[in-house]
């Protein structure tokens, strides 16, 4: 818990540091003219949500106080038939129930960088690097045979952590939306100490086996989809798409990876934002069912970019 919360208010200490340099860069305008093949741009969200309930209030409930902060940062090069596109899509939440304590809600390191060859007008050669992983440890809750619930860890700092290198060819027909398809796409997937997991995930947490601390798939394709556009005055709809197949010896559809992350942000002003987040996933290796988490928060916002969107 203590680890937990130290990660937290880095996270947010981080984000309110990176604000202020914004700040001072563009204190006039969330817009900076560009001035050179650099784009660049920062958005930081600090989102608050409480119930406070009194000790005799009879509707029912218990109070609680919850947190949820991100940063999405980004820098493109491009100069002539090279590109060079980087991102970093950080995202932790919390909920704090009265009688039931801190419980991680939604947890999200996303860190991506990209080469590019343009081939024509809409379409790259291109080979990349992302991971996939998060800040802190979770655990899966549930009642034992005397109905008291009990806690299982079922990840950690880290823990899982995917690293994928893909090659393959990019499609981008407009500013707003990205298609990577990737025929070769290694994926390594690191878990420290997997039998930590065991009792909650099974013998093989993450398809990586206990008494190793890595899985590496070679023979794999990966999709990447990203569409980021505001589709009203002050809405904005991101959505990022990642399928994984690894079609080695142990190919089957149902082991394809699937997992969809997204947001709808609607800017009540320039600092206060309403947002409607969701995770779909299904990872075949995690669980055989759809994983799922969805959160509506408002708060704050601030966002700076030196180039001027495309309408």
């Amino acid at each position: 818990m203590k680890h937990t919360f130290t990660l937290v208010l880095l996270f947010v200490l981080a984000a309110w540091n990176s604000l202020q340099a914004a700040a001072q860069t563009a204190p006039d305008s969330a817009v900076v003219p560009a001035d050179s093949a650099w784009k660049k741009s920062f958005t930081s969200t600090l989102n608050f949500q409480q119930g406070l309930l009194s000790s005799n209030w009879r509707g029912g409930g218990v109070s609680s106080l919850g947190l949820n902060a991100s940063i999405n940062a980004k820098a493109d090069y491009q100069q002539g038939i090279h590109s060079w596109d980087n991102q970093a899509d950080l995202l932790y939440a919390f909920v704090s129930n009265k009688g039931q304590g801190y419980r991680k809600s939604l947890d999200r390191i996303y860190l991506d960088t990209k080469y590019g060859r343009a081939m024509s007008p809409n379409w790259d050669m291109f080979v990349s690097l992302n991971l996939l992983t998060q800040f802190a440890p979770g655990y899966k809750y549930s009642d034992d045979a005397n109905g008291r619930q009990r806690a299982q860890l079922v990840s950690s700092t880290f823990a899982p952590a995917f690293l994928t290198a893909a090659y393959g060819f990019e499609y981008h027909p407009t500013s707003y939306f990205k298609l990577r398809l990737s025929p070769f796409a290694p994926r390594l997937t690191v878990v420290s100490r997997p039998e930590r997991f065991v009792a909650a995930l099974g013998e093989t947490p993450y398809g990586v086996k206990p008494g190793h601390s890595t899985r590496f798939e070679v023979l794999a394709a990966q999709v990447l989809a990203e569409f980021d556009k505001d589709i009203a005055t002050n809405v904005n709809l991101k959505a990022r798409y990642l399928l994984f197949a690894n079609y080695g010896s142990d190919f089957a559809l149902r082991r394809i990876d699937h997992r969809l992350d997204a947001s709808l942000t609607a800017k009540v002003n320039r600092y206060v934002n309403v947002a409607l987040t969701g995770i779909l996933l299904y990872d075949y290796d995690q669980d055989t069912a759809i994983q799922y988490s969805q959160g509506l928060t408002l708060g704050l916002i601030y966002s700076v970019q030196n180039f001027q969107d495309k309408k």
